[in-house]
C-alpha cells in the first residue's frame, strides 16, 4: 500500500507548523517513528494548509479529514522517489546503482518501476555496498520495456513481474463480471515445469478441482499476484489472479473510493463464481496486505463461504484501526487527530469529507476482537519489519485462534517476505496447503474417529 499527493511548498510549510501546534495543544511532545510511503506527513498540508487561519480545533479536524480522505482515496500517480544514480556494465550484465534506503539495503528481488510506471527492471540481491558512499550495487536481471540507462528516477516495487509470460508461465486472459462491471483476470493452470519441477510432478492438489484466486493490495494490481504461481503449480492447483474495484483495471467504485474491505469482497465473491463455475470445488483466498482484509470479509460475508478451504495472507490488515494508528504516529500526526480520522471513515457523519458513499465499519474488519469468529483455516506470513501494516495483530490472531497459523519473517519490508526469501515463502505455503488438504474435509468425519480434524 503506498500512495503520492501533490504538494505545494507554502501549503505544506504551513502544514508542518499546524501539525505541531496541535501536537503541543492537546499532549506532550514525543518522538515518532519514521515516515512511511503511505501517507506522507507533508502531503497532507494540501488540506490542513487551508486551515492554517482557523483555530486549532478547526485545524485538527481539518488535518484529521484530509489524512481520512487519503486512505480511501485510490492512489492515480505513483511519486518517483528513489533516484537511480547509474547504470553500469559488471562482469555478469549490467548493475544498477542505487542510494542506499531502507528498501534497497534488504536483500533479495524486487522490481524498479521508471518512465513513469511504464518500464519495470527486475532488481537481484546486492552486490556492492558503500556505506560511506550511501550506494548499493544490484543486478539488473531484466528489463521489461525501456531503456534504464536513460532513466533518472522510479520507485522499489514487490511487483517483479508484469504479467504470467514473463514469469514463465502460459495464462487466459478472462473476464469476470463484477457487480460494476466486467474485469479483466489471469487465469493459470498449473504448470511444473516454469515451477523449477519435473514435467510430471503431480501436486497434493492435482486433480481436485481446488482454484487459488489472488487478491492483491492497496494501490497494486493483479501482477502483485504472480510470485505466488511457482507455489500454486507446485500444489496443482489452478489460480485466478483478478482485479477489483478502483485498481485501475476494474471498473471504478460510484463514489471512486477504497471500502478497506467491507465493498471489494463483493468483488473476489464474483470471482469465486466464476470459478464454480469452471468446475472448482474447493476455493484459497490468497490476499496481500489489504487484500488479506479483503479476503477475510468474503469468508465472513459471501453466499459461496462454504466453498471457501483456506487462507493464506502475507502482510495482510487484521486491524484497520491499529494500521491507522500506526499511520497517524509514522506521520507525527496528534494521536487524537488520527482518532477523528478514524471517525470520519466509520461514521455518516464523515461522508462529506471523505467522500465515501457509506461509512466504513472498521470495527467489523477488527479481527483481534473477532477472533471466535473466523471459522477458516487461515496462514499469515508476515514480517517483523513491515514498515507499513504492523505485524502484531497477525501474531495476534494466531494466538486466539487455533485455526491460524502464523509465520514470522524478518528484515523484508511490507508485502515483500517473497522477494527477500521466496524459497521460504513457497515451502510454507506448499507444506502448510498440502497438510491441510491431506486432513478430511468438514463433516466427513466425527469426534473420536481416526483423522478427525476441527
Amino acid at each position: 500500500m503506498t500512495s503520492r499527493f501533490k504538494q505545494p511548498v507554502a501549503a505544506a510549510a504551513r502544514a508542518n507548523a499546524l501539525v505541531h501546534r496541535t501536537a503541543r495543544a492537546l499532549r506532550p511532545a514525543r518522538e515518532s517513528a519514521p515516515h512511511t510511503p503511505w501517507i506522507r506527513a507533508t502531503s497532507l498540508g494540501v488540506g490542513a494548509g487551508l486551515a492554517a487561519g482557523m483555530t486549532l480545533a478547526a485545524g485538527a479536524s481539518g488535518l484529521a479529514g484530509y489524512f481520512a480522505r487519503a486512505v480511501v482515496t485510490p492512489v492515480r500517480e505513483r511519486a518517483e522517489d528513489l533516484e537511480i544514480l547509474a547504470v553500469t556494465r559488471g562482469p555478469e550484465g549490467d548493475e544498477v546503482i542505487l542510494p542506499i534506503t531502507a528498501e534497497t539495503v534488504v536483500d533479495g528481488t524486487y522490481g524498479l518501476f521508471f518512465h513513469g510506471g511504464r518500464s519495470l527492471a527486475r532488481i537481484g540481491p546486492i552486490t556492492a555496498l558503500e556505506p560511506k558512499g550511501g550506494t548499493v550495487t544490484r543486478p539488473v536481471e531484466k528489463v521489461y520495456g525501456g531503456d534504464l540507462r536513460t532513466a533518472v528516477r522510479g520507485w522499489w516495487t514487490s511487483v517483479v513481474y508484469l504479467n504470467p509470460a514473463d514469469a514463465g508461465f502460459a495464462s487466459e486472459e478472462v473476464v469476470i463480471t463484477l457487480p460494476g462491471g466486467p474485469s479483466p483476470a489471469w487465469h493459470v493452470a498449473p504448470q511444473p515445469i516454469p515451477a523449477g519441477l519435473p514435467a510430471d510432478h503431480q501436486g497434493p492438489l492435482t486433480g481436485r478441482n481446488v482454484w487459488a484466486i489472488g487478491v492483491h493490495g492497496r494501490g497494486s494490481n493483479r501482477t502483485e499476484g504472480i510470485r505466488a504461481l511457482a507455489a500454486t503449480s507446485a500444489l496443482g492447483a489452478e489460480t485466478l489472479l483478478i482485479s477489483y474495484r478502483n485498481d485501475g483495471e476494474a471498473p471504478a467504485a460510484a463514489d471512486g473510493r477504497y471500502g478497506l474491505g467491507v465493498t471489494e469482497w463483493e468483488d473476489v465473491e464474483a470471482a469465486i463464481e466464476f470459478a464454480l463455475a469452471r468446475g472448482a470445488e474447493d476455493i484459497i483466498l490468497f490476499g496481500w496486505s489489504m487484500g488479506g482484509a479483503i479476503s477475510l470479509q468474503t469468508a465472513d460475508r459471501s453466499r459461496y463461504a462454504e466453498y471457501i478451504r483456506a487462507l493464506v495472507l502475507t502482510g495482510p490488515v487484521i486491524d484497520w484501526m491499529d494500521v491507522l494508528a500506526h499511520q497517524a504516529k509514522a506521520n507525527r500526526i496528534p494521536d487524537v487527530v488520527g482518532r477523528l480520522g478514524q471517525w470520519f471513515i466509520s461514521n455518516p457523519g464523515g461522508r462529506r469529507v471523505t467522500g465515501l458513499a457509506a461509512p466504513v465499519d472498521l470495527q467489523a474488519m477488527n479481527w483481534i476482537d473477532r477472533a471466535d469468529q473466523l471459522r477458516d483455516h487461515v496462514l499469515i506470513m508476515h514480517s517483523v519489519d513491515d514498515n507499513i501494516v504492523p505485524f502484531g495483530p497477525s501474531r495476534d490472531l494466531a494466538r486466539k485462534n487455533p485455526k491460524v497459523t502464523y509465520v514470522s519473517f524478518a528484515q523484508a519490508r511490507h508485502v515483500k517476505e517473497w522477494n527477500h526469501d521466496p524459497q521460504r515463502w513457497d515451502s510454507t505455503v506448499i507444506d502448510w496447503v498440502s497438510d491441510l488438504f491431506s486432513r478430511p474435509a468438514p463433516g466427513q468425519t466425527r469426534p473420536g474417529e481416526p483423522g478427525y480434524s476441527v
